[in-house]
């Protein structure tokens, strides 16, 4: 298995030097200036390609192997093939990524908000912070920032009853802090930063969306965007939902094994893959993540290995050390090692750690939420001593 690392590229308080210090070889990293939509340009691709591996004298050599992501416009997820123009730019930019020798592209299918969070800083025992879904404040900023129409019947009796009383408790800051966790995009998002007004328009426009039209969207977009992936030998894998449950009365098609089997029968292509994210997929208590990795193995194209620890009645949750929480990673890896060994030399299975603490010197700088240095690089260390615990070391 092959050691990856997300990159947001040259402004990026995370150096290369920094990813060669952590051990890994692979960068997972995209042209996140470009806009949602705009096809992205061969020389663009080029020109991060060769700040990535163009290797200083004596330095160990890093090669960018995977995009995660190239955002899905929100037109096509409402719409489907009839989106034309937004998937004709979509291949544009899959055919830029190929062109660079790169074969593996992440991306996702969720409508209007994407990775979805209530805390990027809630605070551990050790002193270091974590990033974490509240289901008490996520339904007091639905109800009562956001005020959605018809949110009410989403919630019992007793979830409105603490929502309510989670809201009288909020400062004007706390509201705004989570009013923009949630509504603002965090980095890495494939959405784009919403005001209040502008998320309730953005929901109306899904009202009559549900969770089999959607699916049906997204086959439809992968039967226009699968051909030209074959042909070049390009892997798209699919993140799943990030809680992997409905949102804001919006439809998730990405939460289950049962979600990914729908899909793969419906496009069978070879180019249509899995992104293998332990954390979203291990937040349901039933979701199997050894069973999943066993019945995906060929599916597999790229992997987020990360812990989630669910608290409350389960619907709440907060980003685990990485052998920690409700995954068991050992029994994950011992899945996905034995998929990488029927594998051909060449396509080793890429993984990376993802969503670190917070912690040491981090906690005194400007980090990305959820891709602090050190706290990945601790997650790294601890992955790669599974696999060599499991007789595999990373390539």
């Amino acid at each position: 298995m092959r050691q990856g690392w997300r990159w947001y590229g040259p402004d990026a308080y995370v150096s290369l030097d920094d990813v060669r210090q952590a051990g890994a070889t692979d960068i997972v990293s995209a042209l996140h200036q470009v806009p949602i939509g705009e096809a992205w340009t061969r020389e663009a691709v080029a020109e991060r390609k060769h700040l990535v591996e163009a290797t200083p004298p004596g330095r160990t050599p890093l090669v960018w192997s995977c995009v995660e992501s190239i955002p899905i416009p929100d037109a096509v997820k409402r719409r489907g093939r009839a989106a034309k123009a937004e998937i004709e730019a979509w291949i544009a930019s899959l055919e830029a990524v190929a062109d660079c020798d790169i074969a593996t592209i992440c991306y996702n299918f969720m409508p209007v908000v994407d990775w979805t969070r209530t805390d990027i800083d809630h605070p551990l025992p050790t002193g270091a912070t974590a990033m974490a879904f509240d289901q008490d404040r996520f339904a007091a900023f639905d109800l009562h920032v956001l005020e959605r129409p018809g949110a009410a019947a989403d919630y019992s009796d007793e979830d409105r009853r603490r929502a309510r009383a989670t809201f009288d408790a909020m400062s004007e800051g706390e509201v705004a802090d989570i009013t923009r966790t949630i509504a603002s995009a965090l980095p890495g998002s494939t959405s784009e930063p919403m005001t209040i007004p502008g998320f309730r328009d953005k929901l109306d426009q899904y009202r009559e969306i549900d969770a089999a039209r959607l699916r049906r969207h997204l086959v439809e977009f992968l039967e226009a965007v699968t051909p030209a992936a074959e042909a070049r030998g390009v892997t798209l894998t699919l993140h799943p939902d990030d809680p992997p449950r409905p949102l804001f009365g919006l439809p998730r098609i990405a939460s289950t094994g049962d979600d990914y089997a729908a899909l793969f029968d419906a496009v069978p292509s070879r180019a249509n893959g899995m992104c293998f994210c332990t954390g979203s997929l291990g937040v349901r208590p039933d979701n199997d993540l050894p069973a999943i990795a066993r019945r995906f193995a060929e599916r597999i194209g790229f992997v987020h290995l990360r812990a989630t620890k669910r608290t409350g009645d389960g619907r709440s949750f907060h980003e685990s050390d990485h052998l920690g929480g409700d995954v068991d990673m050992v029994a994950v890896l011992r899945e996905l090692v034995a998929a990488d060994r029927t594998r051909p030399p060449g396509r080793s299975i890429l993984f990376r750690p993802d969503h670190g603490h917070r912690m040491l010197d981090d906690l005194d700088k400007t980090v990305s939420p959820g891709y602090p240095a050190i706290g990945r690089l601790k997650g790294l260390a601890e992955l790669r001593g599974i696999l060599y615990a499991l007789g595999a070391p990373p390539d």
